[in-house]
């Protein structure tokens, strides 16, 4: 999208009634709503907006459209995951550069974009350069770089949300001080609830540490490291990419280099490749959410579950140790 197109989407926004009193906080995509409708709870006259939709998924490829733009245009604050993840965020602050913008990746850790892990990434070799120019004049913009070497799932390390957490409850703390007491002391109740379930994760997934797992999506890597797994093979570079009959033979090959471990699909996007897969080498196949989808209404719980859900089926699909 050029700025020019940002442009004219931001004039179209305009065009539309602005939104009704009140505090607006929008946020990227399903993770960070989470996040802050925990943040947000029970605050007179907030309204927590999701500009992705809750069946979309991770944010490859996302467009931003008039709606979007009407959106950020009448937002108090834009909370973000950042880390590389809102690429469109260029446009953002072209189009809106006062918005206030508050990035949940500061000072978490990030994991290189290991390719060693991908078992097919030939197909992409040419396909990430058309662009670059445009970015790279921005990526500091105010502090926000894209990281396009990091990996930006962080949100998969309960250690990490915690963090995400805290850079959240600040930036809206700041956007809106008036409620500044009462989104700490929800900050206060939900890092106990997190902080719990870290410690729950590592000692439920104890058992299974060191086991290896191929996955086709690089959701994985912060929740492998978290709890001592191994991802022996990423299948699949970007999520829902069609395979090759020649792709789908290295991947039978190397599933069975690798001692046919487990293969673990998501349930936003199809398993076909992986069923095949398991057709042809005996590998098990199982579902690991990366907490990218859900409802529109959500329980204030809903990462909390979705995490213990993956723990349990990581304890079915590995062996134990001693």
């Amino acid at each position: 999208m050029s700025k020019r197109c940002a442009a004219a989407l931001l004039a179209l926004a305009l065009l539309v009634p602005a939104l009704a009193a009140g505090e607006t906080v929008v946020t990227s995509f399903y993770p960070i709503f989470l996040f802050a409708r925990n943040l947000c709870d029970g605050l007179p006259g907030v309204r927590v907006r999701n500009l992705a939709a809750p069946d979309f998924g991770c944010l490859h490829d996302y467009q931003l459209t008039v709606a979007d733009m009407k959106a950020l245009a009448g937002a108090d604050v834009f909370l973000i995951n950042g880390a590389g993840m809102e690429e469109y965020l260029v446009h953002v602050y072209d189009a809106l550069p006062d918005l206030r913008v508050v990035d949940a990746s500061e000072g978490v850790e990030l994991l290189e974009d290991d390719e060693d892990h991908h078992a097919h990434d030939e197909h992409d070799e040419h396909e990430d350069h058309d662009d670059h120019d445009e970015h790279d004049e921005h990526d500091d913009h105010d502090g926000h770089g894209h990281h396009h070497d990091h990996n930006p799932h962080i949100w998969m390390s309960v250690g990490n949300a915690v963090q995400m957490v805290r850079n959240l409850a600040k930036g809206l703390q700041e956007a809106m001080p008036q409620h500044a007491e009462a989104i700490g002391d929800n900050l206060a109740q939900y890092l106990a609830r997190l902080e719990a379930l870290d410690a729950e994760l590592t000692e439920t997934l104890a058992p299974v540490a060191g086991g290896a797992i191929v996955t086709f999506h690089e959701a994985f890597p912060y929740f492998a490291d978290a709890y001592g797994l191994e991802i022996a093979a990423v299948m699949a570079r970007e999520p829902g990419d069609p395979l090759s009959a020649r792709e789908m033979m290295d991947l039978v090959r190397l599933e069975r280099e690798l001692g046919n471990p487990p293969l673990f699909t998501e349930p936003q996007y199809t398993d076909a490749a992986a069923r095949t897969v398991s057709e042809e080498t005996g590998a098990a196949v199982y579902t690991l959410d990366p907490c990218v989808t859900g409802l529109d209404d959500p329980a204030l719980t809903y990462y909390e579950d979705v995490m213990r859900r993956n723990a349990q089926t990581l304890l079915e699909a590995l062996p134990h140790g001693e």
